[in-house]
């Protein structure tokens, strides 16, 4: 039973994460638009950096304790 329970919770997985692929970007399209705080303090529109290079680093663990 545990073993069929398993197989089911996976196959429900891998459906709902190829049902999200398929949601999202896709090459070669623009970006959706979004907005992040940056480390200044001031809140960034893609949106409004249309035509410039953006680069986004991200360090998941940086200021925080773990």
């Amino acid at each position: 039973m545990t073993r069929w329970f398993g197989l089911f919770a996976w196959v429900i997985l891998m459906a709902a994460a190829s049902s999200a692929d398929a949601a999202g970007p896709q090459v070669g399209q623009p970006a959706p638009d979004f907005s992040l705080p940056g480390s200044d303090g001031k809140t960034y529109r893609l949106s409004d950096l249309r035509g410039k290079v953006v680069v986004l680093a991200w360090y998941p663990k940086a200021f925080t304790g773990g």
